[in-house]
């Protein structure tokens, strides 16, 4: 299957609070998504490996995603390097998309920064063809290389300046629904567990005003902004809003 897109998150319930609402809009729009976790969260304060596992598959429902893999890297331990820069090389070489989405380029969480610079650069690397990669062992025939166009990073916790922002207004609804569908993660005032940084009531109304607030600098109800890697290039002036 080939993707449009396909979005990377260091733990899952990234993609969906970063450009979760950016996913909904092109899927409604015909565009075939796929999201890609590198960790299973598994050293999260609440929760567990295994509901994080139920929570990303009901979240990827909701959002209507073609296709969602997890590659199990270690969570806050995995590194850059040539061993887990392949196994994103054979997801992109698999689905060939033609955007790549990724983690903030830095983040309070380390593995923000760090998985955002590892699909980087596999990005760059599935393009050579130099590098063997076969998708699994029942693989007969090598992958050819594939380089995405675009590779985005969105936005997480850190208020980083966007260079460009996605009209979002029909579909933080999605979002939030996506978003909660991680349900030991975020607000629940009956919850007997941990506080965390995201447990708060504070954090998941910020989910809604920041998104308010991006799109109020636009003139949009809600945006979602994401930074660029390379200049984007518009044939006309007229192709801006």
């Amino acid at each position: 299957m080939k993707l449009d897109i396909l979005a990377f998150g260091a733990h899952p319930d990234d993609v969906e609070l970063g450009c979760g609402a950016t996913l909904a809009k092109e899927i409604a729009a015909g565009k075939k998504v796929g999201l890609i976790d590198l960790t299973r969260g598994e050293l999260g304060t609440r929760g567990t490996a295994k509901t994080r596992d139920e929570e990303s598959a009901a979240a990827s429902k909701i959002l209507g995603a073609s296709i969602r893999h997890n590659l199990e890297f270690a969570d806050g331990f995995f590194v850059n390097d040539k061993i887990h820069q392949l196994e994103i090389i054979k997801m992109l070489r698999k689905y060939k998309p033609e955007i790549v989405l990724c983690n903030a380029i830095v983040d309070r969480h380390i593995d923000h920064g760090k998985g955002s610079k590892l699909v980087s650069d596999a990005c760059f690397l599935s393009g050579l063809i130099k590098i063997d990669t076969k998708f699994d062992d029942h693989d007969t025939e090598w992958q050819a290389p594939w380089r995405p166009k675009q590779v985005y990073h969105y936005i997480q916790w850190q208020n980083i300046e966007p260079d460009f922002v996605v009209d979002v207004s029909d579909f933080m609804s999605k979002k939030i629904e996506c978003v909660m569908a991680y349900k030991t993660q975020f607000y629940n005032p009956d919850s007997k567990a941990p506080e965390t940084p995201i447990s708060s009531k504070n954090f998941t109304d910020s989910i809604e005003y920041r998104a308010k607030d991006i799109g109020r600098i636009v003139g949009v109800a809600y945006g979602e902004g994401f930074t660029v890697e390379r200049y984007p290039v518009v044939n006309s002036l007229f192709d801006l809003k």
